[in-house]
């Protein structure tokens, strides 16, 4: 299959724009520099890449290169895709907060992948949904989520053109956020975004020994390139020995950010249901955290957590607020 991608370089601000190969048996790539005329990549194979991952507006990671995909390359690959592969959009009002984990689960285990995630105060959460006949599939899903969550838990779009429009208004919306000091972050990392649902319905649903809870008030989809990454994650550099692989992992993909607020000292408290770092100690000593329940190992760990009090503001601010901006 061929698509065009384009990679903002960060170093001198100009988009450069590529052919893309891809083949999917052996989920192998292969790049063309379409200005200079010459092979970028030769046929290489990127085992995280899969065949879901590709259509109009997605951002996939190849070598720490987030590439956004904005056309089709052949008429073959548009025949195969245009038709049947469709981005849908659905809205959960505020009022079901509290359901938007179990909703994306919903999605996620009848097929959808999440493409883009975005909380926006007085509208909800909106989220940008991918499968094969997206639109039909995701209005035959209306009436059993109603069923199970209540009447009017989720809009979803009615049409392709439908879901651009409801797209676009969320995306021009800035996204819901508190940083008045009283938060802490998660970073549901890309390798755990299979997990999306289950994760954000743990942490909205878990109540430590005192009754308290945690809420989500703020929540963003981000592709990180490495120059933010490792900005971001320069406090780790020379203490955690994985940190080039953290680097790696946090920019090999899409990922969710969540600013979440609580009582108590709440970035301790949330320290505590993400878990141990190493996701074996974690199944041994925290079995219900986060980490034990959805990591794989050190580095592909589910979530990344605000470590200390006085990071809070700190962490919740650059996403919320820097990268947002930038």
């Amino acid at each position: 299959f061929a698509f065009i991608v384009e990679w903002l370089d960060p170093h001198s601000g100009l988009t450069r724009r590529y052919q893309f190969l891809y083949w999917p048996a052996t989920r192998d790539v292969e790049m063309f520099d379409l200005k200079n005329r010459r092979a970028f990549l030769k046929k290489t194979p990127i085992p995280t890449l899969a065949m879901e991952d590709l259509f109009l507006g997605a951002v996939v990671a190849v070598y720490a290169r987030q590439l956004k995909v904005v056309e089709f390359g052949d008429a073959f690959t548009e025949a195969r895709f245009a038709t049947t592969r469709q981005r849908a959009y659905a809205v959960v009002p505020e009022r079901f907060a509290k359901q938007i984990g179990k909703t994306i689960n919903a999605f996620q285990k009848s097929g959808f992948s999440v493409a883009d995630l975005k909380m926006v105060a007085g509208k909800g959460t909106g989220l940008a949904l991918v499968a094969d006949g997206a639109v039909e599939k995701l209005r035959s899903m209306l009436p059993e989520l109603e069923a199970h969550f209540g009447a009017e838990c989720v809009s979803v779009s009615k049409s392709v053109e439908a879901a651009a429009t409801m797209e676009a208004e969320f995306q021009t919306a800035p996204a819901s956020c508190k940083l008045d000091g009283s938060t802490t972050l998660c970073l549901v990392k890309p390798s755990a975004m299979e997990h999306l649902g289950l994760v954000m319905d743990k942490i909205v649903s878990t109540t430590d020994g005192d009754g308290q809870e945690f809420v989500i008030v703020g929540a963003k989809t981000f592709a990180l390139d490495r120059v933010a990454a490792l900005e971001f994650y320069e406090v780790y550099r020379g203490v955690a020995p994985e940190f080039s692989m953290m680097v790696d992992e946090i920019t090999s993909g899409a990922f969710v950010a969540l600013e979440v607020a609580g009582d108590g000292n709440v970035v301790s408290r949330f320290r505590e249901l993400a878990g141990p770092v190493d996701p074996e100690m974690a199944r041994a000593v925290r079995p219900k955290s986060l980490r034990a329940m959805f990591g794989f190992d050190k580095v592909r760990n589910a979530v990344h957590c605000t470590d200390l009090p006085e990071d809070g503001a700190l962490e919740t601010h650059y996403f919320f607020k820097i990268l947002q901006e930038a």
